[in-house]
């Protein structure tokens, strides 16, 4: 359901991010105003060129954690997209007050500036790690009960059970989303990000962390923002939980190989061992999309054909060329 221009604004946390970026420039294409809220830590200004070029959309740089810094920016909005968020989990590991403060905290401190300001959506980002390592692939937005690995499946856990308290207690509608692994432009992090900055220091070896058996879902940034805003449209409950991900699977080892192919194929490839990769890694994830079907969404890429279009434009960018199998 587009909408129409000049309604109410859409305030996008994390909007300077790879997956927020995105967001923001199909929500301007609905004709809303947008206001992004990013304190560029891990979010880049220049992934808003576009965006802040039309006139109807603003960043702020602000520590979602502190709502004097942004307060204002809420005013009058009509609904707030909370994609702001520790993006690595292997740093929470080192530091336990990461995942704390700019997951739960600042995901609380959100909601309430967001009750006080009468904003009546609250559209949260959420991940498959809350559901630990499930016995059950496809694994169901019912499944449970719910055992984190990670401080970052923690605090995002925590960010849902504040969400949920939050619309039954003041009557905000709220949308939950569990993403698999998000692929795409602009990524700053991730197993992909990873393996090309390895091969550009060493472009003999790759060091693959855990045995390669790894095997998750892999979904396209367009599929994912699809995905959040069909839910967003067509969801009438007051908590609203979709897993959005893929139906097939990626395994470490296939990416590994495809990465070391597209650079030549002489670097050897190293795996250290072992079933994870770090500590709160979940080695197999596969999260069921039956329900996001049901209101009409369907991913256009599978893992694997996400996997190589990404890796193909990343292989553009870094003037490898593009090697990789179709």
């Amino acid at each position: 359901m587009a909408r129409a221009p000049g309604e109410r604004a859409s305030v996008v946390t994390g909007g300077a991010g790879a997956i927020g970026s995105h967001l923001v420039t199909r929500l301007l294409e609905r004709g809303t105003e947008v206001r992004v809220i990013d304190n560029l830590s891990g979010g880049r200004r220049d992934h808003l060129t576009a965006p802040l070029a039309t006139g109807h959309c603003t960043l702020l740089s602000a520590d979602v954690r502190r709502p004097g810094e942004y307060s204002d920016q809420l005013r009058g909005a009509s609904e707030v997209w909370h994609l702001a968020a520790n993006t690595d989990i292997r740093l929470g590991s080192a530091d336990p007050s990461l995942d704390f403060e700019h997951g739960a905290l600042a995901t609380y401190e959100l909601l309430e500036t967001a009750r006080r300001q009468d904003i009546p959506r609250f559209l949260y980002s959420s991940s498959s790690a809350v559901y630990g390592f499930p016995s059950e692939l496809p694994t169901p937005e019912e499944y449970g009960p719910l055992e984190p690995e990670s401080l970052y499946g923690a605090a995002k856990l925590a960010g849902e059970a504040m969400c949920s308290a939050f619309a039954h207690t003041y009557g905000m509608r709220v949308f939950i989303f569990r993403f698999a692994n998000i692929i795409g432009p602009r990524m700053t992090h991730g197993v992909l990000y990873d393996f090309f900055a390895k091969l550009t220091r060493d472009p003999s070896r790759l060091e693959v962390l855990g045995d390669g058996r790894q095997s998750k879902s892999y979904l396209r940034t367009e599929d994912c923002v699809d995905g959040m805003l069909r839910i967003g449209d067509r969801a009438t409950a007051g908590v609203n939980i979709y897993n959005l991900g893929t139906a097939d699977r990626t395994s470490v080892r296939e990416i590994a190989e495809r990465v070391v192919r597209v650079h030549g194929g002489r670097a050897r490839i190293d795996y250290t061992g072992g079933e994870r990769g770090w500590v709160g890694d979940v080695p197999q994830q596969l999260l069921s999309i039956e329900k996001a079907r049901r209101l009409g969404w369907e991913p256009r890429w599978s893992s694997s054909a996400a996997m190589d279009r990404t890796i193909a434009e990343m292989a553009a960018e870094h003037g490898i060329g593009d090697r990789t199998a179709a």
